[in-house]
């Protein structure tokens, strides 16, 4: 690597007086796993890297009154996956986090920087989007709020500006939606995945009402699915899982309405296949990844209706 100067302020003022908006090698960091690796690749030479490990104030969890979750941006990864605020009010998270790399980058990378980075292959952003989660930034014009969902932009590439940090991390409160996230991966099971799928979705007179289907990795930024949205809202949960995790009283005419679910539960995965924009790569073709969209859509759905809110069963 070329050398760069590593400035350490105590401060968001201080941090953000060190960056400048106008010169692309310089930039914060928060646990710098990611970023570590492209410098040793050769894909980023930084004149000035900000790290942000000493404002004690970004690393907390903390429950809100309502039921959601404040997370500051510096909470490390495997603080979030432990902290029992987060088990309570977003079990999802603890079930991704245990698939999610390994405990060594778990304990160093953190919540901020794992979003500021961009990378669509990243398991956390698609859980959050479907959360309806929002992260808080600051920058030198003052603070604002970008909702997940909007914070991506492209390949790597995010809404922020040069001069502006993520500070913190707001989850609503879920209340008794039902989630999960699955995915795919072609080497172990801590790997990169070749596509993430995460849905989320209230329930109410036995139909599935509001739900969020977002994908991942396989497409160049996570993005949320309107079309499976469309399919799956109405939809009856008798005859979406195999076993009787659906009640009866939840069930009519038993025949009418599984075979109602089932082809509400193939026009959402056929609409997330022909609507997601699946990119190539190592991990496989686009048309191999549309294939999985299609088929991890209905496993999705099925897991956040099965496991919920027991743990993720194995798949």
């Amino acid at each position: 690597m070329t050398p760069f100067e590593l400035a350490e302020p105590a401060t968001v003022t201080e941090a953000l007086a060190l960056l400048d908006p106008a010169d692309p090698t310089v930039r914060a960091v928060g646990g710098g796993t990611a970023l570590m690796l492209m410098m040793k690749a050769g894909m980023f030479q930084p004149r000035r890297l900000v790290s942000l490990r000493r404002i004690a104030q970004l690393s907390h969890v903390t429950a809100t009154p309502d039921g959601g979750l404040a997370i500051g941006a510096l909470t490390p990864l495997a603080d979030v996956e432990r902290a029992p605020a987060v088990s309570h009010a977003a079990p999802v998270i603890v079930r991704t986090m245990r698939r999610l790399s390994n405990v060594r980058v778990r304990n160093v990378a953190t919540i901020g920087g794992c979003l500021a980075h961009g990378d669509p292959h990243m398991d956390l952003p698609p859980v959050l989007m479907a959360l309806g989660a929002a992260v808080t930034v600051a920058g030198r014009g003052g603070a604002r709020s970008i909702r997940v969902e909007d914070l991506f932009a492209g390949y790597y590439e995010t809404v922020l500006a040069r001069d502006e940090i993520i500070t913190g991390l707001a989850i609503p409160p879920q209340r008794a939606r039902r989630s999960a996230y699955l995915k795919c991966t072609t080497g172990s099971a801590d790997d990169w995945p070749a596509l993430g799928v995460a849905v989320s979705f209230d329930t109410a007179e036995g139909a599935i009402i509001d739900p969020v289907v977002v994908v991942s990795a396989a497409t160049p930024k996570a993005t949320r699915l309107a079309g499976a949205e469309a399919a799956l809202t109405g939809a009856p949960l008798a005859g979406m899982v195999a076993d009787d995790v659906v009640q009866d009283a939840m069930v009519g005419d038993d025949t009418t309405r599984d075979d109602v679910a089932a082809g509400a539960l193939g026009r959402a995965a056929d609409a997330a296949a022909d609507e997601a924009e699946t990119m190539a790569d190592v991990r496989g073709s686009a048309s191999y990844k549309r294939e999985l969209v299609r088929v991890y859509v209905r496993r999705a759905v099925r897991a956040a209706l099965a496991v919920y809110p027991t743990p993720e069963r194995s798949h």
